[in-house]
C-alpha cells in the first residue's frame, strides 16, 4: 500500500512538471521573435544566470570580487580558493567595448574587490575567514557604472549582443544599478 502511494506521488510530481515545462516553452517562440530590448523593457524575467555589465573606479580585472553586507560593515559572500577558476581558467570578466566588462563570477551593486588576484587566492592553502577578508579589500564602492542586463538565457550570442548594446547607446535596456 505504502509503496502504491509513493509511486502516485511520483507520478503526480512529474506530471506537474511536464505541465510547467509545456507552459513556459509554449511561449517561447513569441518571445524569441522580440528582441533582447523589448524583452527587458517588458519587465520579463527569465530564470537563470545574472548578466552584469560594469565599469570601475580602478583596474580591478583580475582582483578577487566579494559580497558585503548592505552597510558595508561586512562580508556576507565570498569563494571558496577552488571556485575563483572556471574550466581551468581563471573565472576573469569579459572585456566589451567602451571599457566595460562582463561579470563571468558573480558580482552585484554590494561587491567589492580584494587586494589578491584570482591567481595568488587559488594559491593559498585555505581559503580566509570573511574578517581575514574584509581586511584585504582595495575599494568598497568600486563602480562607476554597473548594469543588470536579464539572464544569460535571454541572449543567442551574449559578447556580440552586448557589444552592440553598447556600440549603439542602448543600455536603457538593462537596469541601470549604479
Amino acid at each position: 500500500m505504502y509503496k502504491n502511494a509513493v509511486i502516485f506521488s511520483l507520478v503526480i510530481v512529474l506530471m506537474a512538471g511536464l505541465s510547467c515545462s509545456r507552459s513556459i516553452n509554449s511561449g517561447s517562440n513569441q518571445s524569441d521573435n522580440k528582441n533582447q530590448e523589448e524583452k527587458m523593457s517588458e519587465g520579463q524575467k527569465v530564470a537563470g544566470p545574472p548578466v552584469y555589465i560594469y565599469k570601475t573606479r580602478n583596474d580591478y580585472y583580475d582582483k578577487v570580487p566579494v559580497t558585503l553586507s548592505d552597510d558595508q560593515s561586512g562580508i556576507v559572500s565570498y569563494p571558496d580558493i577552488r571556485d575563483v577558476y572556471k574550466g581551468g581558467e581563471p573565472a576573469y570578466p569579459t572585456k566589451l567595448e567602451g571599457g566595460f566588462l562582463l561579470d563571468n563570477r558573480g558580482i552585484d551593486q554590494n561587491t567589492a574587490f580584494l587586494s589578491v588576484t584570482y591567481e595568488e587566492y587559488a594559491a593559498l592553502p585555505k581559503t580566509p575567514d570573511a574578517q581575514k577578508l574584509y581586511d584585504m579589500i582595495l575599494d568598497k564602492d568600486p563602480f562607476t557604472e554597473l548594469y543588470h542586463c536579464g539572464s544569460r538565457f535571454q541572449f543567442k550570442d551574449l559578447v556580440p549582443e552586448l557589444n552592440a548594446m553598447i556600440r549603439e547607446n542602448r543600455l536603457s535596456a538593462c537596469e541601470k544599478l549604479k
